[in-house]
């Protein structure tokens, strides 16, 4: 059993790293109950005792939290203005595509969850986009093998596909929004023309992709002022984003995907050997979807449907359900054991079968089921860790993201992840538009007879998902977790903090996370060896020594992929809202 929380921080790489995991560690030391193994519930604790970095934000008529504090602010003025919670929601990403475009930026792709408090409904929307109709699999694979590549490259024209996120908002707003489109995206206009502060985390990011980045077309023009990336604390401008949202705020979503908007990313392209085109652009729509559930003791948990990898959350719940985690303790070799299996399998299953359903349909109704569930928890040895799983039969890693959730008076909510992937995306900047071109197409397989394997016109598989919960028809948390593969890791712990371990919103986010490493991929990767366990090293060495001993293979590392957490709960009752904020980010919470 993990009976301390060690203060070491090896393999430190985040920005002021020691002082920060000492004001982690100095909130997580108080909570070694939680690490024995015991249950600790809310009640238990007298009202200002911190086992936790902060508080909860609660407040009674909106809350918003994001990764920075200024978008934060920007979503809650709003909320205030008399928007919704869609309006607030498209402000503070607009503005994260400005302060934090090491996640986000128009550049990229969306998805959303909306509860609509008027029809007591969830509604779901896809705006990622696809991949370049003139580039066929024979003609990528030609391109790749000139280049002396075996898979599709993470930066540069190839891995570019089609900007969702712009068409998403403006999908949101018809639907959902109120205020006008042109008073949703002025604050961030605003920061554009005048500038902001950068904060500590996202200034840290900013120099790591700088490194990578700075020698492609325009980056530097843009992002590098002074030719080096901006600093903590220091004012940075980006006056050409300030004019394509202006467009964009004029002239709706046809600016950007009909407009001159569009015929400089297509002219971009094409001179620098890309192969996104202006009718690329203009065949570009967005999908409403069912969102997906399953019920995990008694809370509906809701997800989106592939190509996003919200499925494999569904399943590990699904399989974990069958384990008495509680009894097990947050900490416990027991519990990080079944975990870390439950992920392997459900992994297993997400290689196999999400793809762009236009193209492959996953079978959802089978991967869902508790019988099957039942059938994969079966394959877990409770006294070894597996090499390998094969992927059910259904008859048929560091990636950055903002994640961002709002909730109004009125008691819509919603749940909106955006961005770019690796970073700030594929480094492609084109000219005086003051964004980065997503590389999403690098998680295409190009293999043969597989789901995801590339195709003209196609979705790849994302990894970015939107989290909800509703308890009896009602709306409970609307949560993220960000992160690449850590996405739906970090779901399922944070939903097992709350529900099984009884923590409070925030003390769900801050709790110290498992990682595993090296599954099966839909890109065609098979895992044969395990993977690695990652650790943060809040939690206790004890704890690796017993996982070791079960075969896994560990490591405890402050490595900064341990994905980042925003949540809002509403109470049920009472209508209040509840907000939590990632301690590992720079972002809030704030409710009015």
């Amino acid at each position: 059993m993990v009976k301390s929380v060690s203060s070491s921080s090896p393999d430190c790489r985040w920005p002021r790293a020691e002082s920060r995991w000492l004001r982690l560690m100095a909130g997580l030391l108080t909570s070694v109950a939680l690490l024995c193994g015991g249950r600790v519930e809310a009640t238990d604790r007298p009202t200002g005792s911190s086992v936790v970095t902060r508080s909860e934000v609660i407040a009674p008529y909106g809350m918003a939290a994001t990764s920075q504090p200024l978008a934060t602010q920007i979503a809650v003025d709003i909320l205030k203005r008399g928007g919704t919670a869609v309006d607030a929601a498209i402000a503070a990403n607009a503005a994260l595509g400005l302060m934090e475009p090491t996640g986000s930026g128009i550049g990229g792709d969306l998805y959303a969850i909306v509860w609509d408090a008027d029809s007591s409904k969830l509604y779901g929307l896809n705006a990622s986009g696809r991949s370049p109709q003139s580039l066929t699999l024979p003609k990528l694979r030609k391109e790749l093998k000139r280049q002396g590549l075996t898979a599709i490259p993470p930066r540069g024209p190839l891995p570019v596909s089609v900007p969702g996120a712009v068409d998403g908002w403006f999908e949101l707003h018809r639907r959902f929004g109120k205020l006008p489109m042109r008073d949703v995206l002025a604050p961030a206009i605003g920061y554009a023309r005048n500038g902001f502060p950068l904060s500590e985390v996202i200034a840290y990011y900013w120099e790591r992709n700088a490194r990578v980045l700075r020698d492609y077309p325009n980056f530097a023009t843009i992002f590098l002022p002074n030719g080096r990336a901006p600093r903590k604390g220091e004012l940075f401008r980006n006056p050409a984003l300030a004019d394509t949202y202006e467009a964009i705020a004029t002239g709706g979503r046809d600016a950007f995907y009909r407009g001159e908007i569009a015929t400089r990313i297509a002219d971009y392209m094409r001179a620098n050997g890309g192969y996104l085109s202006a009718a690329d652009l203009a065949a570009h729509t967005s999908t409403w979807v069912e969102p997906i559930s399953t019920n995990y003791r008694g809370y509906d948990v809701w997800q989106l449907p592939p190509n996003t990898q919200g499925l494999a959350t569904l399943q590990m719940l699904n399989i974990l359900e069958g384990y008495d985690l509680a009894a097990m303790g947050f900490g416990s070799p027991e519990y990080a054991h079944v975990f870390i299996e439950a992920k392997k399998l459900a992994f297993e299953d997400r290689a196999r079968y999400y793809a762009d359903p236009d193209f492959a349909r996953a079978p959802l109704q089978r991967l869902l089921a508790k019988d099957y569930a039942a059938q994969r928890r079966a394959l877990i040895s409770r006294q070894r860790a597996a090499d390998s799983y094969p992927s059910g039969n259904a008859s048929i890693d560091q990636a950055d993201t903002i994640y961002l959730t709002v909730g109004d008076a009125a008691g819509n909510m919603v749940s909106l992840i955006q961005s770019n992937y690796r970073g700030m995306g594929s480094g492609m900047t084109p000219d005086g538009l003051g964004f980065i071109l997503q590389d999403r197409g690098e998680l295409f397989a190009l293999e043969d007879g597989h789901p995801n394997v590339y195709a003209p016109g196609k979705r790849p598989f994302h990894t970015i998902i939107p989290g909800f919960v509703t308890k009896d028809g009602r709306p409970w948390l609307s949560f993220g977790v960000m992160g690449g593969g850590m996405q739906p890791q970090g779901h399922v712990q944070v939903l097992v903090n709350l529900i099984d371990f009884g923590m409070n919103l925030q003390e769900a986010g801050d709790a110290p996370r498992i990682r595993h490493d090296g599954s099966s991929e839909p890109t065609g990767e098979q895992m044969t060896d395990g993977g690695t366990v990652v650790l943060e090293p809040a939690l206790d060495a004890e704890l690796a020594t017993a996982l070791e001993k079960l075969g896994h293979r560990v490591k405890r590392s402050n490595d900064g992929d341990f994905g980042g957490y925003q949540a809002i709960l509403r109470d049920p009752v009472s209508g209040v809202y509840f907000g939590a904020s990632e301690s590992r980010k720079d972002g809030a919470a704030q409710g009015y």
